[in-house]
C-alpha cells in the first residue's frame, strides 16, 4: 500500500512538473512575441501624437474610439463593438490665469526704474470644476496645510481664497500612498473651504515632481455649499506663493472660463475572443481610453491601452484558443466620470453574465513590479503557486489588494479583481500633466508590463479559479 502511494505521489509531482514546463516554454513564447514583434509602443505612438489628449466629449475622444475599433481588428480581434454609455462634458474653456503684483527692483538691468509687474503662476483649472466665468477674480490668500488648519482659520477665509498648500509624503515609498493620502485636498478642498465663505481655492498638485508643472485632476462639489473655482498649482509656484505668505498679505487674481456642457455620448471599445470551452464565462482585460486635456495620456492610461490590445495580438500570433471568453476594454470616461467602468457592469449584471476574473492597467508603463490581487486566501495561494512563472519577468511580487477603478464593480458579479503594479516612482511626476507624452515612456519597459498581463491571462484562462 505504501509503495502505491509512493508511486502516486510521484506521478502526482511528475504531471505537475511537466505542466508548469509546458506552460514556462508558452509563457517564453508570449515574452518573445511581445518583445520582439510587439505593436504596443508604436500604437502607443499613433494614439498620442496622431489624436493626443482625450476628454470625455473632445473631439479628440471620438478619434480615440474610432482608433480603438480599427487596432483590435487589426490585432486579431474574432469580434469588435462599441458600447454606448452616456458621460459628463467639461471643458477648460480656454487658458486658466492666476496671478499677482511684484515690485520689480531697478536693480534689475532689464529696468529703467521699480514698478509694479504681473507675476503669473503656472496653474491649471482642477477637473470639474467651475470657473470664473471668464472674469478676473481678485482676493486675498490664505494659506492653509490641512484640513485641520483651515478648521482653525474658519473665521479668516470668508470672501478670501483658500491655498491648500498640502505635500506629497515624502516618507511613502510606495508612492500612491502618497497620492491617497494628498488627493483629498483636490477632491473636496473646494467645498471644505466653502463651507466658511471662502470664493475659490489653489491646490498644490498632487506630485512629487522637481519642475513646475501643474497637475489637473477630477474633484466633486458637496451640493450643499457653493461651486467655487478650484486651480492646481505647480509646485515651484506653490513653494513660491506659501514662502510670499509669511512676508504679509497677498491678493491674487484668476482667470478661467471652465464648465460643464450637457452630458454626451460615448462609448467603451470591446473586442474578444471566443472561448472554446466556457463561451459564457468572461476574462475582462483593459485599460481606459480618455485622458485629461493636457500632455498626451502617454502612461495615464495609453499606456494600458495598448498593453491590453497587444496581449490580444500575441495570443492569436501564437495560435492561442482560450477556454474562457477573453474581452480586451478599451473603456471610456475613466477621469471624470467612471461611467464607462460603469456601463460595463450594468450590462453584464442585466445579461447575468458570469465574470471569472479582470485585470486593469491604469498605473503608467513603466516596468512592472508585482500584480495586486483582490480575492480570497484560497484564491491568492492558487494565484501565488504561479509566482515562479512570471518571476522571470518580473511580477512574482503578487500581492492581496488590487483591482482598477474600471472593473472595480465586476465583483458584484463574481469576478477576482486584479490589477498590474508598476514601478510607481516616477509616476506622479507626470500624472494628470502636460508632461506625460509619448517621450516619457520606455519601449522595453512598456512592453514588459504587456509580457506580465498575459501570462496572467493565460495562466487564469487554463487553470481557472
Amino acid at each position: 500500500m505504501r509503495k502505491y502511494y509512493f508511486l502516486l505521489l510521484i506521478s502526482f509531482i511528475s504531471f505537475f512538473a511537466n505542466a508548469q514546463n509546458a506552460d514556462s516554454l508558452f509563457i517564453k513564447k508570449l515574452s518573445d512575441e511581445i518583445m520582439v514583434n510587439g505593436k504596443a509602443y508604436d500604437n502607443l505612438r499613433q494614439l498620442c501624437k496622431q489624436i493626443g489628449n482625450r476628454l470625455s466629449g473632445s473631439p479628440q475622444m471620438y478619434k480615440a474610439e474610432a482608433w480603438g475599433v480599427q487596432t483590435l481588428e487589426k490585432s486579431g480581434a474574432d469580434k469588435v463593438w462599441k458600447q454606448q454609455c452616456k458621460v459628463p462634458h467639461w471643458v477648460r474653456g480656454g487658458k486658466d490665469q492666476l496671478w499677482t503684483p511684484v515690485f520689480v527692483s531697478a536693480n534689475n538691468p532689464k529696468m529703467l526704474d521699480g514698478r509694479l509687474e504681473n507675476k503669473y503662476l503656472d496653474v491649471l483649472a482642477i477637473g470639474n470644476s467651475e470657473g470664473t466665468g471668464n472674469k478676473v477674480l481678485t482676493g486675498e490668500v490664505v494659506l492653509v496645510n490641512s484640513f485641520d488648519e483651515l478648521e482653525n482659520k474658519k473665521e479668516q477665509v470668508k470672501d478670501k481664497i483658500v491655498f491648500f498648500n498640502y505635500h506629497f509624503n515624502e516618507t511613502f515609498v510606495r508612492t500612491f500612498a502618497a497620492y491617497r493620502d494628498a488627493v483629498k485636498y483636490r477632491a473636496s478642498g473646494a467645498s471644505s473651504a466653502a463651507k466658511y465663505g471662502a470664493k475659490a481655492v489653489i491646490v498644490r498638485s498632487m506630485s512629487h515632481a522637481t519642475d513646475n508643472f501643474p497637475h489637473t485632476g477630477g474633484m466633486r462639489y458637496d451640493t450643499a455649499y457653493s461651486k467655487i473655482p478650484a486651480m492646481a498649482i505647480g509646485l515651484g509656484d506653490a513653494d513660491w506663493l506659501a514662502e510670499r505668505t509669511t512676508k504679509g498679505k497677498i491678493q491674487v487674481s484668476m482667470k478661467s472660463n471652465a464648465h460643464f456642457l450637457p452630458d454626451t455620448l460615448a462609448h467603451n471599445i470591446i473586442g474578444e475572443l471566443k472561448g472554446s470551452v466556457y463561451p459564457d464565462q468572461y476574462i475582462t482585460i483593459g485599460g481606459h481610453l480618455d485622458s485629461w486635456d493636457v500632455g498626451e495620456g502617454a502612461h495615464d492610461d495609453g499606456a494600458g491601452i495598448v498593453q491590453t490590445i497587444d496581449v490580444m495580438r500575441a495570443l492569436k500570433a501564437l495560435g492561442y484558443q482560450p477556454r474562457y471568453t477573453i474581452r480586451f476594454v478599451l473603456f471610456a470616461n475613466e477621469e471624470n466620470g467612471l461611467r464607462g467602468g460603469t456601463k460595463y457592469f450594468e450590462e453584464a449584471k442585466a445579461k447575468n453574465e458570469k465574470h471569472l476574473f479582470a485585470l486593469e492597467s491604469d498605473a503608467g508603463g513603466f516596468t512592472p513590479r508585482g500584480i495586486g490581487i483582490d480575492a480570497s486566501d484560497e484564491v491568492m495561494a492558487k494565484i501565488k503557486s504561479w509566482a515562479p512563472l512570471l518571476k522571470p519577468y518580473g511580477c512574482d511580487n503578487l500581492e492581496k489588494g488590487g483591482g482598477g477603478a474600471d472593473i472595480g464593480q465586476l465583483k458584484n458579479v463574481g469576478a477576482v479583481l486584479s490589477s498590474l503594479s508598476p514601478d510607481s516612482q516616477r509616476y506622479f511626476d507626470i500624472h494628470h500633466a502636460r508632461s506625460d507624452v509619448f517621450e516619457a515612456v520606455n519601449k522595453r519597459e512598456l512592453h514588459l508590463g504587456a509580457v506580465n498581463m498575459a501570462a496572467l491571462i493565460y495562466l487564469v484562462d487554463k487553470y481557472g479559479l
